[in-house]
């Protein structure tokens, strides 16, 4: 009788870890993605030097709507003029906006195995950032790093959740390694909410608007930077 009790429990035993599913007692996956690369491009706006100048010595005291009006004339997107209240002259914004999916299934190799397993526990190690290459001429705001629906690549979208922040980087400057990201209140439960139902893609949005007054550079070159995500999970 005792033997039939041990082949009973041992036959319980390998149907709960068999046919594809995985035991509980799995608790480590490592979640390490592939780099996110992000470029910032001054030709992406496509308005020269020249178009730029105008702008910005445009006087709107009388007519405060001139601004706008005239950026959207020079730039075919991401781009917007305002009337500065203080020097009577148009300021251009210069929208920044990213993208790049993730999709963890496909990119985690461990997560194969899981099956018909629906959600996962994710644990948040870091998230870095490292400027690899710059040659623009100005230097960039500070950067919000989002998280959003796959639908979602605009980050005033509503339904992207801002995560952290990237520093202001100088002019010409790289970055010596990886380099933490600030994470909001909320960042790491809306970036682990993401990526426990891993089946899911998503989309980290990156986003800022570089602002260029009367006076000032207007931007030209380009910026490489790349966002890693490190992490482990289990069931």
């Amino acid at each position: 009788m005792t033997q039939l009790l041990m082949c009973s429990g041992a036959l319980v035993i390998a149907l709960s870890t068999g046919c594809g599913l995985i035991s509980s007692d799995v608790t480590d996956f490592d979640l390490t993605l592939p780099d996110k690369k992000f470029t910032i491009d001054s030709a992406s706006w496509e308005v020269s030097d020249q178009e730029a100048q105008a702008i910005l010595s445009t006087n709107c005291s009388s007519a405060p709507t001139v601004c706008n009006s005239a950026a959207q004339q020079a730039c075919p997107m991401n781009c917007t003029g305002e009337c500065n209240t203080t020097t009577q002259t148009c300021d251009l914004f210069l929208e920044v906006s990213l993208h790049q999916v993730i999709d963890l299934k496909s990119e985690a190799s461990e997560l194969q195995s899981l099956n018909d397993e629906p959600v996962i526990k994710v644990t948040i190690d870091s998230v870095t950032w490292e400027i690899t290459t710059n040659t623009l001429n100005v230097a960039t705001p500070p950067m919000t790093v989002y998280v959003a629906p796959m639908s979602v690549m605009d980050p005033s979208d509503p339904q992207a959740k801002p995560i952290g922040t990237i520093d202001m980087v100088d002019a010409g400057t790289t970055t010596v390694g990886p380099q933490q990201i600030a994470f909001t209140s909320t960042g790491k439960a809306d970036l682990v909410a993401m990526m426990n139902t891993y089946k899911t893609p998503f989309n980290v949005v990156v986003g800022s608007t570089l602002v260029v007054r009367a006076g000032q550079l207007v931007p030209a070159g380009k910026l490489e930077a790349v966002v890693h995500i490190k992490a482990h999970a289990g069931l």
